[in-house]
């Protein structure tokens, strides 16, 4: 049996699953940014002019996005084989 209060929380696998599912999310954002005209952005991105360059700020969300899940992804398998 467990002695109560032993437990360790494998904090690098939860850090690396939140990275992971905000890295995705954000991948999904700059997709969606990059694809949809200014006036068909969903609500929840905000209303832009039509001057304003998207391209830089998609860029940014992708580029972001895939260092938060590379980053998320490299932390939920180094603990996994750290438990293993």
């Amino acid at each position: 049996m467990q002695e109560p209060y032993t437990h360790e929380t494998n904090w690098s696998g939860i850090i690396g699953t939140i990275l992971l599912v905000l890295g995705v999310l954000a991948l999904l954002a700059g997709v969606i940014y990059l694809a949809l005209p200014a006036h068909s952005l969903p609500s929840f991105m905000g209303q832009l002019p039509t001057h304003v360059h998207r391209s830089k700020r998609g860029i940014a969300s992708l580029v972001v996005g895939a260092i938060l899940a590379i980053v998320g992804g490299l932390l939920v398998v180094r603990s996994r084989r750290a438990v293993a």
